[in-house]
């Protein structure tokens, strides 16, 4: 099965920017397909994480956070729908966070940001390593979706909803197109 790539941090706000589509071009024996601008990759050759980390951190012109991830874990995360429950709304934005490794704390879900008053960031749920949420469309929203990090106790790194519709639709999962 395939893997998927999620690097932290690049391509935000002119910090560690890069060419996604060139990096899947010089990755073009493993397959590699970029999902976005925001360094997220599905390889859809066989490679073992630590050579493709290792590829990876020789080709970025920066250091960063790598996750790595099997697709199957992507395609078990949509088959639980984990949004069935929550309506859409075009003042809220649904997101994944992905952990980068097993989490040193395990809060309480779901979880509101601010505790008081209308909330911003909602977590839904964590599902293995990916924490659900949503949140609302305002300028105070980045300084919670920072508080992931230190909520789970290792670094995170969040995508649009969407973009694991994307990655889904790539490996060809079935439930991307509902």
């Amino acid at each position: 099965m395939a893997l998927v790539v999620f690097l932290r941090g690049v391509n935000v706000g002119g910090h560690r920017t890069f060419r996604p589509t060139l990096l899947a071009a010089q990755l073009k024996h493993l397959d590699a397909v970029n999902i976005g601008a925001a360094g997220t990759f599905v390889i859809r050759q066989p490679v073992t994480r630590a050579k493709l980390r290792t590829e990876l951190a020789r080709r970025l012109p920066f250091d960063t956070e790598i996750m790595i991830c099997q697709g199957r874990e992507i395609v078990r995360l949509m088959s639980q729908q984990p949004f069935a429950r929550q309506p859409e709304r075009p003042d809220i934005v649904r997101f994944v966070s992905v952990l980068s490794g097993r989490p040193r704390l395990t809060p309480s879900t779901p979880l509101r940001l601010p505790s008081s008053g209308k909330w911003l960031l909602e977590i839904l749920a964590r599902e293995g390593r990916f924490v659900i949420g949503q949140y609302r469309r305002h300028m105070k929203v980045i300084s919670y979706l920072g508080a992931v990090d230190r909520l789970f106790g290792v670094p995170v790194t969040t995508r649009n909803w969407n973009t694991i519709t994307a990655i889904a639709k790539v490996l060809g999962t079935p439930l991307a197109a509902a």
